[in-house]
């Protein structure tokens, strides 16, 4: 008896190290991050700012709206209705039951051919970039001229086209001199576009997106319930609510920039995400 009680005894001991070690890695990445990003000083200020940008006239285009972040945030900036003009951009023309997006213009472009659409990236203020897809779908070369030419072919031509502020969404991570090719192509790509010169360029860099996808993603789903527990103690230790994302985007384009050059890393999305929620 004495001998099983000295075992659970060990057992206990080792699962509250472990439990404590885990928390500890957390709660580091938790606050791990470094941002300069300026906040509202009052949260309720979000409609004098969605009311004040609004009366700036401005237009915008979306890229990758069919995407899972590209759709929320189509939602989004729908609702607020704080542009005078919304455009999508993308390979097919997409379906809304809902007659709130009646008037939304659909551009319908070869992203292999993107020169001769040129005339869709004309004439807007504002860009949102949510195109992407993974190397498990489209193979190396695949993902690679998804998140990075077309991309970068995309900024390109917006940037011609008088888009004076460019927001693209990458990832927590990205570094061009990653060993990771999912993180260096994301890292090469947000060089790339900073290289344009837009007046004011925003990276926002969330980790792994809390969304019910509607493709078939095994891995994705394991890790969205591994971590749905774990995001209620630390919510940005390892990953984020969409709609924290989409929010955040908003927010940040309703405030006036300080920096030409903006990296808003998970932790501030999701504090970003918290003044839109208000």
């Amino acid at each position: 008896m004495k001998l099983l009680d000295c075992s659970c005894s060990k057992i206990v001991g080792f699962f509250t190290i472990l439990v404590a070690l885990i928390a500890a890695v957390f709660h580091h990445l938790e606050n791990s991050e470094c941002t300069e990003v300026t906040f509202p000083r009052m949260a309720n200020d979000m409609k004098t700012l969605e009311e004040n940008f609004r009366q700036k006239n401005k237009t915008c285009f979306i890229l990758g709206a069919s995407g899972e972040t590209g759709k929320e945030l189509l939602k989004e900036i729908v609702s607020r209705q704080i542009f005078s003009r919304i455009t999508l951009i993308g390979r097919r023309q997409l379906t809304f039951e809902d007659k709130t997006y009646e008037n939304v213009i659909q551009e319908v472009v070869d992203f292999e051919k993107l020169d001769d659409y040129a005339a869709a990236f004309q004439g807007h203020d504002i860009g949102y970039c949510c195109l992407g897809t993974t190397k498990a779908k489209a193979g190396t070369e695949g993902f690679i001229r998804v998140d990075h030419d077309y991309v970068l072919k995309s900024a390109q031509l917006a940037k011609d086209g008088g888009c004076s502020h460019f927001n693209l969404e990458s990832s927590r991570g990205a570094d061009k001199n990653s060993g990771f090719l999912y993180l260096r192509v994301k890292g090469e790509v947000e060089a790339d576009v900073e290289e344009l010169g837009f007046e004011r360029y925003s990276i926002f860099r969330p980790a792994v997106l809390m969304v019910d996808r509607q493709e078939s993603r095994p891995a994705e789903w394991l890790a969205r319930k591994f971590l749905a527990p774990v995001s209620y103690f630390f919510p940005t230790a390892l990953s984020i609510p969409i709609k924290s994302l989409v929010r955040a985007m908003v927010v940040n384009t309703l405030i006036e920039g300080e920096k030409k050059v903006e990296i808003i890393e998970n932790k501030a999305i999701y504090n970003f995400g918290k003044i839109a929620e208000k």
